[in-house]
């Protein structure tokens, strides 16, 4: 995502050099938290529904705003040069893989869906006594890309970044709930009119070829 915004935002500021765009990245639910507790955030994209469905409830969105911008997959990776035979998340419950990268459930919605997906195979206990949890989800890539893991579950389109890890499984769709990323502006903005345009943008045909390069899907499509 850091990639994708990151291009985004250059393209949306060279059209729109009288508005400045910072980004602020980091796990969905830290930032959620930080918004809660008043932090000066105009637009707020989130890798799960949950993070938005609780500022939502909480009335911290500007009504209307709300929307569904891109979809991901969740993929089971390892080391590029691994010795250890994995060709299935069920193999995750083999005592020789250990340990295995997984986002940190309650903050990070892409160890959220991991946890979902284990649960599904019936296998998240086991594979939660030998689980490195990280901070976010870049974290677990990288400590799959240095081995010191034997596998960990990301986003596909944070596998497809690197090219010292490689992916052995994907999800089935019916084992997780949909890896949704909404977007919306905050109610508090003290900047709603600029937020609304970089939205707009965010959801428009330009961002959305820049996000489909790095392996997004539109939520819609």
């Amino acid at each position: 995502m850091k990639a994708a915004l990151d291009e985004a935002q250059h393209d949306f500021t060279s059209a729109n050099p009288a508005i400045t765009v910072a980004c602020n990245y980091g796990a969905s639910g830290t930032l959620q938290l930080q918004i809660e507790q008043g932090a000066p955030v105009d637009v707020y994209l989130s890798a799960s529904p949950k993070q938005m469905d609780d500022l939502e409830t909480k009335g911290l969105l500007l009504e209307g705003t709300r929307k569904n911008l891109l979809k991901n997959e969740i993929v089971l990776i390892v080391p590029k040069d691994s010795s250890i035979h994995i060709s299935s998340f069920q193999d995750l419950a083999r005592p020789d893989v250990k340990p295995i990268a997984l986002g940190e459930p309650t903050t990070v919605p892409a160890g959220e869906y991991a946890k979902e997906v284990l649960t599904y195979f019936g296998i998240y206990d086991a594979v939660k006594s030998k689980a490195l949890l990280a901070k976010d989800v870049r974290q677990v890539l990288t400590y799959a890309e240095t081995g010191d893991v034997a596998a960990g579950i990301v986003y596909s389109t944070d596998a497809a970044s690197s090219s010292k890890v490689k992916v052995v499984a994907t999800a089935p769709e019916k084992s997780h709930a949909p890896a949704i990323y909404p977007i919306a502006v905050i109610r508090s903005s003290g900047n709603p009119a600029a937020a609304r345009a970089f939205e707009d943008f965010l959801l428009g045909d330009r961002a959305r070829a820049i996000f489909q390069k790095y392996g997004f899907a539109a939520a819609g499509s």
